[in-house]
């Protein structure tokens, strides 16, 4: 079987190797998953579920230390992230247990007219069927916790394709599913061509398909699916924030600046625009700056790192081309704005660049954060929902009806008040609209995604209600 290395972004050194699956054998796996799902014989109840997530538990939790050297290597997010990339993706099992409580149908009202009288009737969650999950290359191992485990607690089956960079973590989590109890079948891992990728989305064996990557590939995949595939789409915004003059400075500053450096700046979610009220927008991109030169750039491997290395030196080369044209075009670079490495580009501020360059239309995806003045918040709202994208954004105020002018008007699926665009916990709505998505991930909202609602109906003349 032909396989792939895996290497570190940080220094290109081999960090592992995966099966790279062909057509047919991507078509097997499906057809596997379909018949695993479909025979009765096969089907694993609630409890067994809950035992073998009950065990996975237990696994991860002993090998903590070997998931979190296993996801930095191959990712680039640095230690420390990776230690709570892990720890989040423990918890995300124990979340997805509880969970399970929650799944439950309720009583539909009958008898309170003559055509429904002498019945009673209930809905309940079925599995949807076979999960086909296609993943991004930023959160390698909770992206497949929250796209593997949710549709395994709800009784179905799942193949799931990670993303080419960063296989590792999910091919591991398949094989603790399976010491932890999963039978054959149930979870299986591929990576693959884009072809074999486009026949696991679009296979009429296909109930269910979770995507989290590209606009581009997503909705080109959305297009495609069979008719009657159930589709979330999870993609990128272009994360606008407001500073109102009246904000606190010195709360505002480490979380701006978590928000837009965690990871390289490589998060769906990352803080990139920043609208600042002319009064206090000096101050602000002076205070932003003096933290952005701070930070450690390395190896995410070293404890001490603080920002790693984008996912490979392309990347590296379009970030640095994309602030090159803001240069060009009049904005000054406060800090940063030139490459460390091959693989590192230095946590970068950006004062006021022009609204039609790209690193104002477009996701960075990268170490970058541009300031913007504005002056009155109807101008900032404005610009702020300019562009055809829509996930998370934030208002930094201490003037509760300027909070909530901002909860109301601004264009997005999340508002984050006092707190950075990157805030997220598990168990929370997650999903863009407009360009940045379809449908609501999260670990709660992947388990109603992923079972369809039915309904049985009694009808007995002792049934007097």
């Amino acid at each position: 079987m032909k396989k792939i290395d895996v290497h570190s972004p940080f220094d290109n050194s081999v960090v592992g190797n995966v099966p790279f699956y062909n057509m047919d054998e991507v078509k097997s796996m499906i057809n596997v998953a379909h018949e695993t799902f479909y025979n009765k014989k096969k089907s694993l109840p609630r409890y067994k579920r809950v035992e073998i997530l009950e065990k996975l538990v237990d696994i991860l939790s002993s090998q903590k230390d070997a998931l979190i050297k296993l996801c930095a290597s191959e990712g680039g997010k640095p230690w420390a992230d990776s230690k709570v990339e892990v720890e989040r993706g423990i918890n995300g099992v124990k979340i997805t247990i509880e969970a399970l409580n929650a799944l439950e149908g309720k009583e539909v009202a009958m008898g309170h007219t003559l055509s429904s009288a002498n019945r009673m009737a209930f809905t309940f969650k079925e599995p949807i069927g076979v999960v086909a999950a296609i993943s991004a290359f930023n959160h390698p191992f909770n992206l497949a916790i929250h796209q593997i485990i949710p549709a395994i607690a709800v009784g179905c089956s799942v193949v799931i394709k990670p993303a080419l960079q960063t296989p590792l973590s999910a091919f591991r989590l398949c094989e603790l599913l399976k010491e932890a109890g999963l039978p054959e079948g149930w979870a299986t891992a591929a990576v693959c061509d884009k072809e074999a990728a486009e026949l696991l989305a679009t296979s009429p064996k296909i109930s269910f398909l979770t995507f989290i990557g590209s606009g581009t590939v997503g909705w080109y995949l959305n297009s495609k699916v069979v008719q009657g595939t159930r589709v979330a789409l999870e993609h990128g915004g272009v994360a606008p924030v407001i500073v109102e003059a009246d904000a606190d400075i010195d709360e505002l500053i480490p979380s701006i600046g978590k928000g837009g450096f965690y990871h390289a700046g490589q998060v769906c979610v990352s803080v990139q625009r920043v609208y600042v009220h002319s009064s206090i927008v000096d101050e602000v991109a002076s205070k932003l700056t003096e933290y952005a030169k701070r930070l450690k750039v390395g190896n995410q491997l070293d404890e001490t790192t603080e920002v790693g290395p984008l996912i490979n030196n392309k990347e590296v080369d379009r970030v640095e081309s994309w602030v090159l044209e803001a240069k060009e075009s009049g904005a000054t670079i406060l800090t940063g704005g030139k490459r460390i490495s091959d693989s590192c580009y230095e946590p970068t501020v950006i004062l006021n660049p022009s609204d039609d360059t790209l690193v104002s239309q477009k996701e960075v995806f990268g170490p970058v954060v541009c300031v913007y003045s504005y002056e009155n918040i109807d101008e900032a709202i404005k610009r702020a929902n300019a562009l055809d994208v829509s996930f998370q954004a934030a208002i930094f105020t201490n003037n509760i009806d300027t909070a909530f002018k901002a909860v109301g008007e601004l264009n997005a699926t999340a508002v984050m008040v006092n707190d950075h665009t990157a805030f997220r916990v598990d168990w929370m709505p997650f999903g863009g609209a407009k360009k940045s998505g379809l449908g609501m991930g999260g670990i709660h909202h992947s388990m109603q995604e992923m079972t369809n609602e039915k309904m049985m109906v009694f009808k007995s003349k002792s049934i007097l209600r």
